[in-house]
């Protein structure tokens, strides 16, 4: 029942982000909102931790599942990919390093300034 209570808990908070997606005429998608939300309710201790934790983690256990229909969606659309796909592995690679340096550094910022305060 605990698992259910969760669960229910991070699908009214994803709903809450498709109707901020719908009242907000701006190109966010609407799952980041619902993130922006958890986020927001769990720093300010609106949502105890406790109560999306269990679920939380198995969903990102189970993430890599997620990922096949969009993998499938490609295998689907080569047609139009393979006339240009030296640039989409190009475009791929540039900005997987791209995020992970940018990631990296802000990480290592983070770090530092926590060492300072302590």
């Amino acid at each position: 029942m605990k698992y259910i209570r969760q669960f229910l808990l991070i699908l009214f908070i994803s709903f809450l982000g498709e109707i901020l997606h719908y009242l907000i005429p701006m190109p966010i998608p609407a799952s980041i909102y619902g993130i922006i939300i958890l986020f927001l309710g769990l720093e300010f201790h609106i949502i105890p931790l406790d109560s999306v934790k269990e679920t939380g983690k198995f969903l990102i256990e189970i993430m890599p599942v997620m990922f096949i229909p969009a993998g499938v969606g490609l295998m689907e659309s080569w047609g139009l990919i393979k006339a240009s796909w030296l640039q989409y592995i190009i475009t791929i690679v540039v900005s997987t390093v791209l995020v992970m340096a940018v990631a990296g550094r802000v990480t290592q910022m983070i770090v530092r300034r926590k060492e300072k305060q302590s």
